[in-house]
């Protein structure tokens, strides 16, 4: 009796059976909320819950029971669950109660590792050639996110919490690049985001590909020759040699033109 086809099938077995638990792990820690890690902590202060934050704080308040960040709550020793939403980033506010002064308390605006304990993978969006100096603290997460307000969770593109639509929140500090233009390049539509990784990038300019790559994500038709590259009934093989399709000569004003369709100055 041959035992191979039986060690087979005992192989193939535990091959389908390892491959069942792994997938219920995988969807155990993604359908699972996220953990967020300590809170930042003030010397001397303890937990008071949200609720004592509201008498002073009524205007963020007013807007912040909706959203994501306002369902934080922390699970006592005996049980109990503490609504510590505002504390969470803020730090226990018990001494900040009492004296009212900046020093007792935390402020997300001055250092982003508030924000980074939570989400991590910032950081390293953040640590890259090209990104905004959040870690360099010229500038905050709260200059583009309103952290009070809205949903935060990523899947949902549509309402993240941005301060305003995307390309207003980017026009604060690049006026120049969100027009309005007579000649608007139709991507704008989508947002900065679209051609931007605004946290951080390998490329320059935190662009989200290299080159005229990034242009064909959306302007690639199909070729039908091997010599020729076709673009709009025009031969783009030359062009570009001479560098991207916005360095090259040919669509310098890339965000929008006021004089021509092309998007050329």
């Amino acid at each position: 009796m041959n035992p191979f086809p039986l060690f087979r099938r005992l192989g193939l077995r535990l091959v389908l059976g390892a491959l069942a638990l792994w997938s219920g792990l995988l969807v155990s820690c993604v359908m699972t909320g996220r953990t967020m890690l300590a809170p930042p902590a003030v010397p001397g202060a303890t937990f008071v819950g949200a609720q004592a934050c509201t008498k002073c704080h009524t205007d963020i308040a007013r807007g912040f029971h909706d959203a994501t960040h306002a369902g934080i709550v922390m699970k006592a020793a005996n049980g109990a669950v503490k609504n510590i939403s505002c504390e969470s980033c803020h730090g226990p506010a018990s001494l900040h109660i009492k004296a009212g002064t900046r020093a007792t308390i935390v402020n997300p605006k001055i250092s982003p590792d508030t924000c980074i304990q939570c989400h991590p993978n910032t950081r390293a969006e953040f640590s890259l050639p090209f990104t905004h100096p959040v870690l360099a603290g010229k500038i905050a997460c709260t200059n583009c996110h309103n952290p009070h307000e809205g949903e935060a969770h990523a899947a949902d593109a549509g309402a993240r919490t941005l301060v305003a639509a995307t390309n207003a929140t980017c026009a604060k500090c690049h006026p120049a690049q969100t027009g309005p233009f007579v000649f608007g390049h139709e991507v704008m539509r989508d947002g900065c985001v679209a051609c931007h990784a605004p946290h951080g990038s390998v490329n320059d300019k935190m662009l989200k590909s290299r080159g005229t790559s990034l242009c064909y994500q959306c302007h690639f038709q199909p070729q039908s020759s091997g010599v020729t590259i076709m673009h709009g009934g025009v031969d783009h093989s030359s062009n570009v040699l001479r560098g991207t399709c916005w360095s090259a000569g040919c669509h310098e004003a890339v965000h929008g033109s006021n004089v021509n369709s092309s998007l050329r100055f």
